[in-house]
């Protein structure tokens, strides 16, 4: 999987003002490469236990199965995209592949899981990461005008076929996030209402901490630092792509993972993106699309697909935000970076209860 190194967003939760008469317990193990914390509220310990057990073999079975080079559920679906037959897909896979299709269309094509050969071309699918400058021109060229794409994806039932043998699937931007909705729900069918699930600092939290919102940095676009931090209550997911994630420094230049599908090359303009969502695999896709979108296109595409809370980070050091998201981060870097607030993403209230 890729973006698989610490994203900008850390979890920070509070240890004042809770109840401590709720246990409290906390976990972690790795997986799809990365550090995986659990934060379990309001039951035994026994249960905790039991519940996190459950959640490290989930992950173990999806990295086994959305691996895209490794042999397996996905490795195979991608040997059968680029023969162009018809195939049963994997359960395992089917559900990624549809959603995929629905948010790379929503997305305009900025998040698009097709463009795993390109990918692979960087050598961002490599772990650990092994830097040897950028490929040729001319082979990325070549891809991009082979313009491997979700739409070149047929889905019929549980049958699929490719119509471009360019298509390769790398869930890397958004098999994390599906992952955590899956351990959610999984928490959930174990009766546990107050948890984080923690993927190398993308996460989802469910309930409160003790009847209080759970509490989470935003970290420094800088890949060091806190540029903010949110409160987290009831349901919500919050995820973050940054260019410091993962990158290689050649001669000089440093590129970095999150790559343009129109150009081939890594998306310019953004440092960072946060998203803010119910659904943790639409906030990992949109915060990658967003990223590409840049700040002058973001807005338009985070209307499209449906997200209502964005902070942007360009190279400029300007942070550009919706009004719903400047109302909930509290930000402590101000001095740095100058801030702009963008027109509303949905019918927002203003301090005064006033739709804008």
């Amino acid at each position: 999987m890729s973006r698989l190194l610490l994203p900008l967003l850390a979890l920070l939760l509070l240890t004042t003002g809770c109840n401590r008469t709720e246990p409290v317990y906390n976990s972690r193990f790795l997986a799809f490469g990365t550090i995986n914390d659990i934060s379990i509220v309001g039951v035994t310990r026994q249960q905790a236990e039991k519940a996190v057990a459950a959640l490290e073999q989930d992950f173990a079975a999806m990295h086994r199965s959305w691996h895209a080079w490794d042999p397996g559920p996905l490795g195979r679906t991608n040997r059968l995209l680029a023969e162009g037959v018809r195939f049963a897909a994997p359960p395992s896979v089917l559900p990624l592949i549809r959603l995929s299709k629905i948010l790379a269309e929503q997305s305009e094509g900025l998040f698009d899981p097709a463009i795993g050969k390109l990918i692979a071309l960087w050598g961002f699918h490599q772990d650990p990461l092994e830097c040897k400058g950028p490929p040729d021109e001319a082979e990325i060229e070549k891809l991009v005008q082979a313009h491997p794409s979700m739409t070149d994806i047929e889905v019929n039932g549980i049958f699929v076929r490719s119509r471009n043998p360019a298509v390769q699937l790398d869930f890397g931007a958004i098999g994390k996030g599906y992952g955590i909705d899956l351990a959610i729900e999984h928490l959930r069918e174990l009766g546990i209402e107050n948890a984080i699930v923690n993927s190398g600092g993308d996460l989802r939290a469910i309930g409160s901490r003790g009847g209080h919102p759970w509490r989470v940095a935003v970290r420094s676009p800088t890949g060091s630092g806190t540029l903010g931090y949110l409160d987290i209550a009831g349901d919500e997911s919050v995820f973050t792509s940054g260019d410091y994630e993962r990158f290689c420094q050649w001669e000089g230049k440093r590129y970095h993972h999150i790559l343009d599908p129109r150009t081939g090359y890594p998306a310019q303009g953004t440092r960072s993106v946060t998203v803010i969502h119910d659904n943790a695999a639409v906030a990992d896709a949109a915060a990658t699309a967003l990223f590409v979108a840049g700040p002058d296109d973001w807005h338009r595409i985070a209307r499209k697909m449906g997200i209502h809370y964005v902070l942007l980070v360009d190279q400029n050091d300007t942070i550009h935000m919706n009004p719903a998201m400047a109302a909930r981060v509290h930000l402590l870097e101000k001095r740095r970076y100058r801030v702009k607030i963008s027109p509303p993403l949905m019918e927002e209230k203003g301090p005064a209860g006033r739709l804008q």
